[in-house]
């Protein structure tokens, strides 16, 4: 019998024993958010500088995307490696930092090491290890108790449930930071303009509409068949229509064509006013293009006019345009 058939009952059963495990251990924290989560979260609130973030090991991982967390939510902070930071790093760290020291069993030597040389520089300590009693988190202004009940590795040796509660923990701290700061959707957007979420909050709709010779439109006392080759030649499914000074007094969009073909009427003398469908749905130029794609998601359209205040028309754009900019 092939080997991996053979262990796969085997294999699975333990899969689902380890995200037991770890999942045990995170909900256990929920019980110890209370006043020791809030004295950390102030002294991360009133500190003027950075924060650092430092770690051994497995530790140190989990430490770095504590980090990583806290600067893309709002909370400037970098992390440090503790052997380096005993060898000319912690020159870097000043009075007006705090300092986020992780450590399971709270003895690391290195950190222990530098522990000293920060409470002396006058910046705060905040601890995150399994053991409340440990030196390190004797020593901390604010210490998170991130103990677990067993390892998920069968020997209980290899970090698995403790690195997994760590990193709750420390992402439970970037989010109610996050709250407190009043860290929105744009300011997120800001530290990540590479992706989808920047392209998504930061485009707006000037960025990506159809403007000048462009924009399908004609007058409102154009005929049908005039606002048919206008939808043909500009390609956007439809075509606004205007009064002199540019103001929309309705639109004209191949869902119109179809119902208009079934009243057999002419095309050369129907004024397209007498068949479009008044009031459209409009957007400003100004308005993010992810409130262009709601309104077309909730009002069931392919494609919408630019207006300023004036209602004027200024642009337009259609799905296509979203999706081409990556804004869906």
């Amino acid at each position: 019998m092939n080997k991996a058939i053979s262990a796969a009952p085997r294999a699975l059963d333990l899969a689902r024993e380890v995200l037991s495990i770890e999942a045990a251990a995170v909900q256990a924290l929920t019980q110890r958010i209370d006043g020791r989560f809030l004295r950390a979260l102030d002294i991360i609130l009133s500190c003027e500088g950075r924060v650092i973030v430092s770690g051994m090991g497995k530790s140190g991982h989990i430490a770095r995307k504590i980090a990583a967390t806290l600067s893309s939510t709002g909370t400037p902070a970098y992390f440090v490696h503790p052997a380096e930071a005993s060898h000319g790093d912690l020159g870097m760290i000043t009075a007006e930092d705090v300092f986020i020291a992780l450590s399971y069993s709270g003895e690391s030597e290195e950190l222990l090491t530098i522990v000293p040389v920060i409470k002396r520089q006058g910046a705060k300590l905040i601890s995150l290890t399994g053991n409340a009693q440990s030196s390190l988190a004797l020593a901390a202004d604010a210490h998170l108790n991130a103990a677990v009940e067993k390892e998920a590795c069968p020997m209980g040796l290899a970090p698995t449930a403790s690195t997994t509660a760590a990193l709750a923990l420390g992402d439970a701290l970037a989010v109610a930071l996050l709250d407190a700061k009043g860290f929105g959707e744009e300011d997120f957007a800001r530290s990540h303009p590479g992706g989808s979420l920047g392209r998504r909050l930061l485009t707006h709709v000037s960025d990506i509409m159809r403007s000048g010779e462009r924009i399908p439109a004609v007058a409102q006392g154009a005929m049908l068949s005039d606002a048919v080759l206008e939808i043909s030649r500009k390609g956007l499914g439809m075509t606004a229509i205007v009064d002199d000074a540019r103001h929309v007094l309705g639109i004209y969009t191949d869902g119109d064509l179809r119902r208009t073909l079934a009243k057999n009427l002419d095309f050369n003398a129907t004024p397209v006013s007498a068949v479009m469908s008044h009031k459209p749905r409009t957007i400003t130029a100004h308005a993010l293009a992810a409130e262009a794609v709601q309104l077309m998601e909730q009002y069931n359209i392919s494609q919408m006019l630019v207006v300023d205040a004036d209602n004027k028309l200024v642009g337009a754009l259609n799905m296509h345009d979203l999706l081409h900019a990556k804004v869906i």
